[in-house]
């Protein structure tokens, strides 16, 4: 008899930690996922009970829908979870012997052979003995952290770090603020807001600004895209309803993103990593004009007269004038005399979704300072001038500060959480003694040490940036080993070619990877270990990042696992199990158990809200609304009034215009002065076109957080591919990642709508589609990051799309390490492709899936 359909709830967002969203009914039939759809709120749930919300302003109403606002990301999902990418059983790198030959140089171009499971868990729990006795615990490097399915009990991320604090320790690579560079190493220093240096206070900053703004600078951000691996569509809706309100929308951004495309009332092009001069020419103006306002000044702020002389020309004889400006970033000084006098005249705030390319460049600590200092200029915290966070509802907070000071939108009466069964990553774990910022992995491995300031942790304090951090510290091992459930630096992370050179490099003795699916850094491994998707585990599930209302849901199996595969967390007890450790790693909880424990600790049952027969039953509780919600003064309103009493968390109280602590820490640091500079170049890049090196590379190259991916998830999504933007099928079949150029660019080097190209660097080659488009400015060439590797040459040349493979070395500057992905010098060439397939036959012949892309068993012994 076939099976009914049936319906299960999984959360669908991509943070790769506790906090979900994107909640999605998935119908069952037959041991298959039929289709994905969203869940609708009052499914079993009637509204009155759990109150929703609306924001009133100018007339209007905004309200939420009934279900969730799902991407298409979540839509699509099955085609990830039957992927022909899919590793099916534990594989074995063939030239890779633990009692023998270990090659580590063929890694990346090694094939596999099928192990069992019991024969690959002995071989990690026998190298992990090894190690441990010949170097110690910290010769073992905990790769554990990252975007990818949001899971709990089975957590996508971190289960390895819990077994190996129980034996003693590791290395840890520690998680950098990604999306949060520039804030991170620049923002902070002027206006505190711990732990990432974005607002961190945005209670009811979206009434406010639709009550109160007239204008809103969405500087480097795609509200369109970057909100759909997090929180659904809708800041999409917000969008709407701010043009409804007669909200002015202004995209300042190399290309017109998706965001602009659709929203934006004027689209301003400016080249990459060049935003720190167009906001000193807009300071200029303001100054000279008398257009900010002087008395908040006064009162708000410290180190101003510093500020001012370094915009005025006064320390260096340069007056940071529109038409300097506009030498520099390729904006009219006309358009930029008229943003300035638009944004002095109307009640504006500034509008993020993350980062994006604008705060992940060289110095990008640079512009983001800038950017709060001219928040201050219009008097921030006053009614309609905030940085609104449109995305990061519920990070790096607690479960208090969650309910309302992180949220875009109102909040529920309570703030579900499950960190309780949390069995992975932990942003509040302990540190470990020794640490590898993520974006150093390649330094600490290849140069075999370094010394710096910061450990680059997402959530510490200002004050870690002027702590000494080493390695390997005095009485610690350097890294032999890598254990990796995140399997991504060569195409998300700093100069991908030179992690592969680090895995290849004859220290590393043992890597081991466990991953859905055969991709990326998993070519590199020498144990591939399959572990599988959400879909095909049970587990628990908070619904508190990016949807409508705070939720908590029971994530029931779907199916069964896909071929040998075990989800993240079983995979570490089967090698707990090995060393003698399971009893200890599991606390004796079954899965199950852990699951009730996360309910009976999320505070859902204390408020008498659901118990745990209506939570299995119903497989969803949704939060009520905190009818309180209105009352509380919006994002930093408080300091405005009295910034004594409401003070910042900056040494002073107030926002710094010069920081002191800078000055003190680093003296000499010309990359990051105590006051933000225009920096183009200096000791640690030289991607600028002010440089000789231009010559040879001409172009800059912009990467934003991809449209149809979440980072490097979700590239072989077969519906995907038919839509033009996704991927250019090249003449040979082979789906190639778009590269936007300008069709007066393309003119001059030969170039058409549709070849294929090269774009490269000293530091390699990556292939692309040409995509001509008028939708990016002149002198930028785009790619956007997390296109899966497909290495041609490892090191050298991919074809796969993998941007990041050619990304700078460096790190943010010389005392801020963070990543660098954007805003970097390149050239763009036309290919032939039957000279390269004659050149490289094995690497254009390899087992590809027409419709998805990279198949598994293009890496297995054809024995």
């Amino acid at each position: 008899m076939p099976e009914q359909e049936r319906s299960m709830v999984k959360g669908m967002s991509f943070g790769g930690v506790t906090e979900d969203a994107n909640a999605a009914q998935v119908d069952v039939k037959d041991g298959k996922i039929v289709r994905i759809r969203p869940l609708h709120f009052d499914w079993r749930y009637k509204p009155e009970e759990f109150k929703p919300w609306k924001i009133e302003a100018r007339g209007q109403v905004f309200e939420p829908t009934m279900r969730t606002l799902l991407p298409p990301f979540t839509l699509a999902y099955k085609n990830r979870v039957y992927s022909p990418n899919r590793t099916m059983y534990p594989l074995k790198r063939v030239d890779w012997d633990p009692n023998g030959e270990r090659n580590p140089q063929n890694r990346g171009k090694s094939r596999y052979v099928r192990i069992s499971w019991d024969e690959a868990t002995d071989i990690v729990a026998s190298e992990i003995r090894r190690i441990q006795k010949k170097y110690g615990p910290t010769a073992v490097l905990a790769q554990a952290d990252g975007h990818g399915e949001t899971k709990t009990v089975h957590a996508a991320h971190g289960c390895c770090r819990r077994l190996l604090r129980l034996m003693g320790g590791y290395t840890w690579q520690s998680r950098n603020p990604d999306s949060w560079e520039g804030w991170y190493w620049g923002a902070k220093h002027v206006w505190g807001c711990e732990p990432v240096g974005k607002q961190r206070n945005n209670t009811n900053t979206l009434p406010d600004i639709a009550e109160h703004a007239g204008m809103i600078l969405f500087w480097g951000s795609d509200p369109e895209t970057t909100t759909w691996g997090w929180g659904g569509q809708i800041v999409s809706r917000l969008c709407y309803w701010f043009t409804e309100l007669g909200i002015k929308q202004i995209y300042v951004c190399p290309d017109l993103n998706y965001g602009a495309a659709v929203h934006a009332d004027k689209w301003i092009p400016i080249l990459p990593n060049t935003d720190a001069a167009l906001q000193l020419a807009i300071a200029y103006l303001w100054i000279t004009e008398g257009l900010y306002d002087k008395e908040y000044i006064k009162t708000h702020a410290v180190g101003f007269d510093k500020f001012e002389e370094y915009v005025l020309g006064k320390e260096d004889g340069i007056p940071k004038t529109p038409r300097w400006a506009a030498e520099l970033c390729g904006v009219p000084s006309r358009i930029i005399k008229a943003l300035a006098k638009e944004w002095a005249s109307k009640t504006t705030s500034t509008a993020h979704g993350l980062g994006g390319p604008y705060i992940r460049g060289p110095y990008s600590h640079e512009p983001a300072r800038l950017e709060v200092m001219l928040l201050a200029m219009q008097g921030l915290g006053k009614p309609g001038v905030h940085m609104h966070a449109v995305l990061e509802g519920a990070f790096f907070s607690s479960a208090v500060l969650k309910r309302r000071c992180l949220k875009h939108r109102p909040w529920g009466i309570i703030e579900p959480d499950i960190s309780g069964a949390v069995r992975g990553y932990d942003n509040f774990a302990p540190m470990p003694k020794q640490v590898i910022p993520k974006c150093l992995v390649h330094e600490a491995i290849l140069k075999g040490e370094f010394s710096i300031y910061g450990s680059g942790y997402q959530i510490l304090p200002t004050e870690d940036q002027f702590k000494k951090y080493v390695y390997p510290v005095p009485g610690c091992s350097q890294v032999h080993m890598i254990w990796t459930d995140a399997p991504c630096l060569t195409t998300c992370w700093n100069d991908g070619n030179s992690h592969v050179k680090a895995y290849r490099h004859p220290s590393i003795e043992f890597m081991l990877a466990q991953h859905p699916w055969m991709e990326n850094d998993c070519l590199f491994a020498d144990i591939v270990l399959p572990s599988n998707t959400k879909y095909e585990t049970e587990d628990i599930g908070e619904g508190t990042t990016g949807d409508q209302f705070e939720s908590i849901f029971l994530e029931n199996k779907c199916i069964e696992p896909i071929g040998e595969s075990k989800s993240e967390y079983e995979i570490v007890c089967l090698i707990a199990e090995k060393l003698g450790m399971l009893e200890k790693y599991t606390q004796g909880k079954s899965v199950q158990e852990w699951i009730k424990y996360g309910f009976d600790g999320s505070g859902v049952p204390q408020a008498g809200l659901c118990d745990w027969e209506e939570f299995k039953e119903k497989q969803y509780y949704v939060v009520p609304t905190d009818p309180e919600w209105e009352k509380y003064p919006a994002g930093m309103y408080e300091f405005y009034k009295d910034p004594e009493k409401h003070p910042l968390s900056t040494p002073t109280g107030k926002l710094e215009f010069y920081s002191q602590r800078l000055a003190e820490h680093f003296p000499d640091d010309n990359e990051r002065p105590p006051v933000p500079h225009w920096i183009p170049y200096g000791e640690s890049h030289q991607e600028s076109l002010q440089l000789p090196r231009a010559n040879n590379y001409p172009l800059l190259c912009q990467s934003n957080h991809p449209r149809w991916r979440v980072h490097a998830n979700l590239d072989d999504v077969t519906w995907f591919k038919e839509i033009p933007t996704c991927k250019v099928r090249g003449p040979d079949g082979y789906l190639y990642e778009p590269l936007w150029l300008n069709p007066a660019d393309a003119a001059e080097r030969g170039i058409k709508h549709g070849d294929v190209v090269k774009i490269y660097n000293e530091r390699g080659g990556v292939l692309c589609g040409a995509y001509l488009t008028e939708r990016v400015m002149p002198g930028v060439a785009y790619v956007e990051h997390g296109a899966r590797y497909d290495p041609i040459v490892p090191g050298e040349l991919d074809r796969g799309g993998a941007i990041n493979t050619i990304t700078p070395y460096n790190w943010s500057s010389k005392n801020a390490v963070g990543m660098v992905v954007s805003g970097f010098l390149v050239e763009v060439e036309r290919v032939n492709l039957d000279e390269l397939r004659q050149q490289y036959p094995g690497a254009f012949n390899r087992p590809y899936d027409w419709a998805s892309g990279l198949r598994f068993d293009r890496v297995l012994t054809n024995d």
